[in-house]
């Protein structure tokens, strides 16, 4: 492949993409156990790989073409468009749906973040709200987001790989936290935790989950 790759070598928006998307996630996430660090650091790991490939060095096109017989003439940093062959209209469809997934994640997460903050001033478990309908919405919505930029939109080998790690890694988070409530409220929690989905809304409570995520 020597055919130059459209849509990469922009490395300084790169670095302002990955700046500002870790400056809010360590903001918003603060982590203060090694537990949560560890996670924060593998989100921080899938941001970086992916805008230095989005907006710098498509290294998992270069990859395919390499090792997995991808080799055409126009190509495109977006392995999507790349792959169905369909140029700057597929690049175009997967950015329309990946932002929605990424700005109603974003909605999601910012929105579980702001009853969690208010529960805690004022000394009392969330279940209200968001939490009514899953008990923990702001990974909720960090796993949408994640999965609209950066496989739907953008699929790298990384974002790729590294999304179901983040979802294993936050799962287990998950647990140490309930371990921790439940050793505050008892049977408050225990009565709550057998009402409420984990991550995953009822089917029939998608439509509030994410008319929530817009306010």
């Amino acid at each position: 492949m020597n055919e130059p790759v459209a849509h990469s070598g922009v490395w300084i928006l790169a670095l302002i993409m990955i700046v500002v998307a870790s400056w809010y996630l360590y903001k918003y996430m603060a982590p203060t156990s090694w537990h949560e660090w560890a996670g924060a650091g593998v989100v921080q790991a899938f941001i970086i790989a992916l805008y230095a490939e989005m907006y710098g060095f498509p290294l998992t096109i270069y990859l395919l073409a390499r090792f997995g017989g991808l080799d055409r003439t126009e190509l495109n940093a977006n392995l999507w468009s790349s792959l169905l062959g369909i140029g700057e209209t597929g690049m175009m469809i997967a950015m329309v749906l990946g932002y929605i997934l990424l700005f109603l994640g974003v909605g999601l997460f910012f929105q579980g973040w702001r009853q969690v903050y208010k529960a805690r001033q004022e000394n009392r478990l969330v279940t209200d709200g968001l939490y009514a309908l899953a008990r923990h919405p702001q990974y909720t919505g960090l796993f949408i987001a994640l999965f609209g930029e950066g496989i739907v939109h953008w699929p790298t080998v990384f974002s790729v790989g590294l999304f179901p790690v983040i979802i294993f890694i936050y799962y287990r988070l998950s647990l140490r936290e309930e371990k921790k409530v439940i050793a505050e409220f008892e049977e408050e929690y225990l009565a709550y935790k057998a009402q409420v989905p984990m991550f995953i809304p009822r089917i029939v409570q998608w439509k509030s989950f994410f008319k929530q995520a817009q306010m």
